[in-house]
Protein backbone atom coordinates (compact mmCIF):
# COMPACT_ATOMS: atom_id res chain seq x y z
CA UNK A 1 0.00 0.00 0.00
CA UNK A 2 2.59 1.86 0.70
CA UNK A 3 4.18 2.20 -2.56
CA UNK A 4 1.12 2.80 -4.21
CA UNK A 5 0.85 6.09 -2.42
CA UNK A 6 4.47 7.00 -3.10
CA UNK A 7 3.62 6.57 -6.92
CA UNK A 8 0.54 8.52 -6.31
CA UNK A 9 2.80 11.00 -4.73
CA UNK A 10 5.35 11.08 -7.30
CA UNK A 11 2.92 11.61 -9.76
CA UNK A 12 1.33 14.35 -8.47
CA UNK A 13 4.74 16.16 -7.46
CA UNK A 14 5.59 15.18 -11.90
CA UNK A 15 2.02 16.91 -12.59
CA UNK A 16 2.47 19.88 -10.36
CA UNK A 17 6.15 20.17 -11.39
CA UNK A 18 4.80 20.39 -15.44
CA UNK A 19 2.05 22.72 -14.60
CA UNK A 20 4.73 25.30 -13.45
CA UNK A 21 6.84 24.74 -15.98
CA UNK A 22 4.47 25.58 -18.72
CA UNK A 23 2.92 28.73 -16.56
CA UNK A 24 6.43 30.34 -16.54
CA UNK A 25 7.34 29.10 -20.08
CA UNK A 26 4.01 31.25 -20.69
CA UNK A 27 4.60 34.05 -18.87
CA UNK A 28 8.48 34.41 -20.12
CA UNK A 29 7.18 33.94 -24.11
CA UNK A 30 3.30 35.60 -23.76
CA UNK A 31 4.76 38.47 -25.77
CA UNK A 32 6.17 36.63 -28.38
CA UNK A 33 3.56 34.39 -29.05
CA UNK A 34 0.87 37.34 -29.78
CA UNK A 35 3.53 39.10 -31.68
CA UNK A 36 3.53 36.10 -33.75
CA UNK A 37 -0.23 35.34 -33.55
CA UNK A 38 -0.94 39.12 -34.78
CA UNK A 39 1.77 39.09 -37.56
CA UNK A 40 -0.06 35.90 -38.59
CA UNK A 41 -3.50 37.73 -39.06
CA UNK A 42 -2.30 40.71 -40.48
CA UNK A 43 -0.97 38.82 -43.30
CA UNK A 44 -3.91 36.62 -43.61
CA UNK A 45 -6.26 39.79 -43.55
CA UNK A 46 -4.03 41.08 -45.82
CA UNK A 47 -4.13 38.63 -48.47
CA UNK A 48 -7.99 38.21 -48.06
CA UNK A 49 -8.84 42.05 -48.66
CA UNK A 50 -7.98 42.07 -52.36
CA UNK A 51 -10.64 39.32 -52.56
CA UNK A 52 -13.59 40.61 -50.33
CA UNK A 53 -13.19 44.36 -52.45
CA UNK A 54 -13.80 42.01 -55.57
CA UNK A 55 -15.94 40.40 -54.23
CA UNK A 56 -18.32 43.18 -53.31
CA UNK A 57 -17.47 45.53 -56.45
CA UNK A 58 -20.81 45.18 -58.46
CA UNK A 59 -20.62 44.70 -62.15
CA UNK A 60 -20.31 47.87 -64.13
CA UNK A 61 -23.23 48.01 -66.81
CA UNK A 62 -22.24 49.20 -70.48
CA UNK A 63 -24.58 51.88 -71.21
CA UNK A 64 -24.85 53.00 -74.73
CA UNK A 65 -24.33 56.78 -74.93
CA UNK A 66 -21.64 56.91 -72.01
CA UNK A 67 -18.47 57.34 -73.30
CA UNK A 68 -15.76 54.68 -71.60
CA UNK A 69 -13.04 57.92 -71.19
CA UNK A 70 -13.38 61.74 -71.48
CA UNK A 71 -11.61 63.77 -73.84
CA UNK A 72 -9.10 66.65 -73.16
CA UNK A 73 -10.45 70.01 -71.92
CA UNK A 74 -11.06 72.80 -74.42
CA UNK A 75 -10.88 76.71 -73.86
CA UNK A 76 -14.96 77.22 -74.05
CA UNK A 77 -15.98 74.23 -71.99
CA UNK A 78 -14.37 75.34 -68.02
CA UNK A 79 -16.42 77.80 -66.13
CA UNK A 80 -14.74 81.14 -66.00
CA UNK A 81 -15.66 83.46 -62.66
CA UNK A 82 -17.26 86.48 -62.98
CA UNK A 83 -15.37 89.75 -63.26
CA UNK A 84 -15.84 91.27 -60.17
CA UNK A 85 -15.63 88.69 -57.41
CA UNK A 86 -15.90 91.28 -54.17
CA UNK A 87 -18.41 92.21 -52.21
CA UNK A 88 -21.20 94.66 -54.00
CA UNK A 89 -20.87 97.44 -51.78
Amino acid sequence: MQKIFNLMAAFSFLVSGTSVAGAWYLYKNADVMIEQAREKAVEEIAEAIPGIVAELMPEMPEVPGVPSMTGGVSAGSTPQLPASTGLPF
